[in-house]
């Protein structure tokens, strides 16, 4: 990490050290965006690891440090950390551990403060909404917990032209709405479990299925049917991004390509357990990891060599 932090130029002790963290929750939880971000020049790689820090310990790792508190004091405690994180983005300073590298990383690259304030709604929301009665409705969370995500990273990555910053973005936000509705589909027993069901209900309806049948965790013709309709769209929304990503710096396109056939090829590992969702977790093999890696850094390499 030394060697990224020296090559971004970051060089204050307590800054550094907030990078780390940053960095140490991205290698810990996750592991697919973590091995993305290593398909980057050494340059960009603390600014992503300092926005899926934030992210992350805003999502679950806060879930996990509450994990004791009742509904009540998970909220008053997100809703605390978040006017912190929000009043510290405002005022461009934070003594925050996953604060630091934020504000830096926002201050950098110039990033809108909304996305951030969209992030946190929606994470908000998770403590109160426990399901969605429509694709429309479920929009809403998953602009602000996943396609600003997409949004933020343009900034960093940067693009070919500055016409194209626009359509770029665009690709972005469906890219990282594809990303956040691979995981729905993987995950629906494990949201079941946590009370949540992020599948539109008037969806499952068309297939004839409701709250309490899905709930019964029994995989059948209809649920079949239910899942491939949702992986349908998580392919079109992939599709109509990889339009998008020839526009980003030739460095980043290794990385983004990456990610996107690793996260949104967790449908096709759906595919292939039969959509046994309930019994079983949908995972990418270690095979098809390196098959996408190797060629992505190695187009990383040859973009940077012909940059400098």
């Amino acid at each position: 990490m030394s060697a990224e932090l020296d090559a971004a130029g970051i060089t204050d002790g307590e800054l550094r050290s907030s990078y780390l963290e940053c960095r140490r929750l991205n290698a810990e939880h996750g592991k697919t965006y973590f091995l993305a971000t290593r398909l980057l020049p050494l340059a960009k790689r603390p600014y992503v690891h300092a926005l899926y820090g934030f992210a992350r310990y805003a999502d679950e790792i806060v879930d996990d440090l509450s994990s004791t508190l009742t509904p009540e004091e998970k909220r008053q405690w997100l809703t605390t950390w978040s006017a912190g994180i929000l009043n510290d983005i405002e005022a461009g300073r934070s003594s925050d551990a996953i604060g630091m590298a934020l504000i830096d990383t926002i201050k950098r690259w110039q990033i809108p403060h909304h996305y951030f304030k969209a992030f946190l709604h929606s994470m908000a929301m998770d403590l109160t909404i426990s399901e969605y009665q429509s694709y429309e409705a479920l929009s809403e969370y998953v602009y602000g917990s996943a396609a600003v995500i997409g949004l933020e990273m343009v900034h960093i990555l940067g693009v070919t032209e500055p016409h194209l910053f626009e359509e770029t973005l665009l690709g972005a936000k469906k890219l990282g709405i594809a990303f956040q509705l691979a995981n729905f589909i993987r995950d629906v027993g494990e949201d079941l479990e946590r009370g949540r069901i992020y599948l539109p209900l008037d969806e499952l309806q068309q297939f004839n299925i409701d709250k309490e049948r899905l709930k019964t965790q029994r995989v059948n013709s209809d649920l079949k049917a239910a899942l491939a309709f949702q992986i349908n769209r998580v392919r079109e929304l992939q599709r109509e991004a990889e339009i998008t990503i020839k526009n980003l710096s030739p460095e980043s396109h290794g990385c983004i390509r990456a990610a996107s056939e690793l996260y949104c090829g967790i449908v096709d590992e759906v595919e292939k357990i039969d959509y046994q969702v309930f019994t079983k977790r949908a995972k990418t093999s270690t095979y098809r990891r390196l098959k996408v890696a190797l060629p992505a850094w190695w187009q990383m390499r040859q973009a940077s060599k012909s940059r400098s």
